[in-house]
């Protein structure tokens, strides 16, 4: 996924209980990447808690304030009652890449329109409020091409800096791909160069 500009997500999933009139509202947020993680979340909650009334959902891929993709399901609430406050919720927040769905465990009393849309962005919003946050920075694609015996030299320098090479090749020299922060890119560059007394290339895709 390509990041454009920093935004915050989960640093770990986060859960939150929310009680209306004997209906109990089970929040669950985690962090995503993909629709396909989304869906695995869900499809472990329904096997969780298969005798819930309701499993809302709503996620948010990409930075929020533009993203990639985003979506919601009442799973047989009321039309724009429970999926769509949730997704509100996270929008508002200003979180991405994220996932939030809502077990609810039905009371025996009908709640209204009202207090159902209250009781699902009460819940997302309960659920963040014990989440811990980080933030994804922008990236950007370097290769590397050095000599052979500088190969761990260079492997142990990013190391340090938490960055990871994402391939590998080798011919007459190393061919290193990966992907660093954008905005420490002039600092990893003109460390390489340092490190390697000039025998490295730093090309950026």
């Amino acid at each position: 996924m390509s990041i454009q500009k920093a935004f915050q997500t989960l640093a770990a999933p986060a859960e939150f209980v929310v009680e209306e009139k004997r209906s109990r509202f089970l929040a669950f947020l985690f962090p995503i990447a993909d629709r396909d993680s989304a869906d695995r979340h869900l499809a472990e909650l329904r096997e969780r808690f298969p005798d819930a009334r309701h499993h809302c959902w709503a996620y948010v891929i990409g930075d929020p304030e533009q993203a990639q993709s985003a979506g919601f399901n009442d799973d047989g609430e009321p039309s724009g009652t429970a999926g769509k406050p949730m997704l509100n919720v996270l929008l508002q927040r200003k979180v991405g890449n994220v996932q939030a769905v809502v077990v609810r465990y039905f009371g025996g009393t009908k709640l209204g329109a009202g207090g159902l849309v209250r009781a699902y962005g009460a819940a997302v919003s309960g659920a963040l409020d014990n989440a811990e946050f980080h933030t994804l920075q922008p990236l950007s694609t370097l290769e590397l091409l050095l000599p052979f015996a500088l190969e761990e030299r260079v492997r142990n320098f990013l190391h340090t800096q938490g960055v990871t090479a994402l391939q590998a090749q080798y011919s007459d020299r190393v061919r290193l791909r990966l992907d660093c922060e954008s905005r420490k890119l002039d600092e990893l560059t003109s460390g390489l160069v340092d490190l390697t007394s000039g025998q490295i290339i730093v090309r950026q895709e």
